[in-house]
């Protein structure tokens, strides 16, 4: 075998793969619309090529936004203006035309509106979305042009038959926005769903229909996970039912507060829990986002800022026992958001609209100073909830409230009648509880029990300075130091005893103070007897019982060594 046999077999193969090589390149070139590169080879080389039937560059960013403003925006509000036209023609009068006619020539617009959305669904698809977007408006203003605008209207708004043509223009138009991708038609039809509720200046219509939208609100939000409808369904819902509140006040009619039926505010109720509900169905992990927490405000805000100001104005005789069950409604939610989602800051603020509700109920069932008794005795019931819950936020908003209600009673005019005696036991109960359960809030520090010990320990002596004669206030704020003493026996707490050091100390302030003036000379003798013997007492049983423990300290430290 030849030389050149051994040698040609070796030359041919890195030039078919170089040329291989330049064809991928020029292919890669080509498909990422790359610039070209000078190239290095001869004229006569064939492998500048393909770096000749390159394609031009990518389009600029500037080319781009014109396409989409050109094409995108210009479409959308082109349509809009068309169909705004279109409108303002069908509202004119017309009075030389029959009352159905100007409806007629809108229910054919809107038929050549969704034809031509059907045919240009494939050429133009953003143009035929925004075409069946302005059908669905026409379609229903079309209806609504059976019943306003005209110098006689076709229909009467008030015939519950003629109403339930505008509801099917509205069946219908829900029914081809379920059927699209977009959520942009749902909202369309949505919001003339809540017109309907509002042009038709029914009562029961009114709440009926709210109702089943809210439903249908939280049913889109949930299948096309899109939370934000949910402020659709808040900023509606509410907005209708105000201006029914308001009389209406459209179309000329004067503002005027409706005071009936009663059943109104309890509907408020109902799109609250509905709309709140909403977070809880489309959530599929135990935590918490911002839609949730937003929705929770909003619907707390809303929903009971419009339940207050309606039933305060309008049913001042069934307010009590409205607020009552909006407490029980809210507190419900908060426990509903704890038990499936933990959900901490939703709990808060549902839970804190149950609470305003019930003071309210409160405010309203007792009179001044009974109802601080009962203001007190809320106090547990949200320590006790916030237990549940383990907010710590509940606690000290908790605590916030209890000391207003507090300094509340200590400044209105009148005659202590022993009610802040209840503040201070309640205090000490809540600093019992709130001791006994702190892992379960999570309380790492002391601040809050410090907090209402610190109550009780400035109410009783308070209290007991109104309550008994001058002469006898020292002898009963010693009574109060040595029940301190008894609770360190049997809760072994120390701070119980500092409270019963303070307290004496007090009162010997209190008797340097005021009994050498104001008491005389036999009762300021036996001021004087009582605290020195009482003070003389506890300062033999302290020494005796830190002798003891240095006694039992010793005696560790000596069986400790052995």
């Amino acid at each position: 075998m030849s030389d050149d046999d051994h040698h040609h077999p070796d030359e041919t193969p890195p030039a078919v793969v170089l040329a291989r090589l330049e064809q991928r390149l020029a292919r890669l070139e080509k498909h990422l619309a790359l610039p070209p590169l000078e190239s290095h080879a001869t004229p006569a080389e064939p492998t500048v090529a393909p770096v000749e039937t390159a394609v031009a560059p990518a389009a600029p960013a500037e080319e781009d936004l014109e396409y989409v403003v050109g094409q995108n925006w210009f479409a959308g509000v082109g349509v809009v203006v068309l169909t705004c036209g279109v409108g303002f023609a069908l509202s004119l009068p017309f009075p030389g035309l029959p009352a159905l006619v100007p409806s007629l020539i809108g229910y054919l617009l809107t038929g050549g509106l969704f034809l031509a959305a059907f045919v240009g669904r494939k050429s133009f698809e953003l143009v035929a979305y925004c075409l069946k977007g302005a059908a669905m408006a026409l379609l229903y203003f079309s209806t609504l042009r059976l019943f306003f605008f005209g110098a006689v209207p076709a229909l009467d708004i008030g015939s519950g038959p003629s109403r339930l043509v505008l509801l099917a223009a509205v069946i219908l138009n829900l029914a081809l926005a379920v059927r699209q991708p977009s959520g942009a038609l749902v909202v369309l039809a949505l919001l003339t769903g809540y017109m309907t509720a509002v042009v038709a200046n029914a009562p029961w219509w009114l709440f009926v229909s709210l109702t089943l939208l809210s439903v249908l609100v939280v049913s889109a939000a949930s299948r096309r996970a899109a939370p934000a409808l949910l402020f659709l369904g808040i900023g509606g819902g509410y907005l209708a039912h105000l201006l029914w509140v308001m009389g209406n006040p459209w179309s000329g009619r004067p503002v005027h507060l409706a005071t009936a039926p009663v059943a109104s505010v309890y509907f408020l109720l109902l799109y609250a829990v509905i709309i709140g509900a909403g977070p809880l169905l489309r959530r599929r992990q135990r935590d918490e986002d911002q839609f949730g927490i937003l929705t929770a405000i909003f619907n707390c805000a809303s929903g009971y800022g419009l339940f207050l100001v309606h039933t305060f104005l309008a049913f001042p005789a069934q307010f009590a026992v409205a607020h009552l069950v909006a407490a029980l409604v809210f507190l419900g939610l908060a426990a509903t958001f704890w038990l499936r989602c933990e959900s901490r800051v939703s709990v808060f603020f549902y839970a804190m609209t149950g609470y305003l509700a019930l003071t309210a109920a409160i405010l309203k069932t007792f009179p001044v100073p009974a109802l601080f008794i009962w203001l007190s005795l809320q106090s547990l019931l949200v320590v006790a909830t916030a237990l549940w819950f383990r907010s710590r936020f509940i606690v000290v908003a908790n605590f916030v409230i209890f000391v207003l209600v507090v300094l509340g009673y200590m400044f209105t005019p009148g005659r202590e009648t022993g009610i802040s005696l209840g503040f201070g036991v309640v205090a000490l109960l809540t600093a019992r509880i709130l001791n006994w359960q702190s892992e379960r809030l999570e309380l790492k520090t002391d601040l809050m029990r410090n907090a209402y010990l610190a109550c009780a320990f400035v109410v009783f002596p308070y209290a007991l300075y109104h309550l008994v004669p001058r002469a006898f206030v020292s002898v009963a704020w010693v009574g109060v130091a040595l029940a301190y003493y008894v609770m360190n026996l049997i809760v072994r707490n120390v701070k119980y005893r500092w409270m019963g050091h303070l307290t004496l100390l007090l009162t010997v302030l209190y008797v340097i103070v005021a009994a050498v003036t104001q008491l005389t000379p036999g009762y300021r003798i036996v001021s004087f007897l009582v605290l020195g013997t009482v003070l003389v007492v506890v300062s033999l049983i302290f020494t005796r019982v830190r002798a003891r423990w240095r006694a039992g300290s010793s005696d560790g430290s000596v069986s400790s060594s052995r």
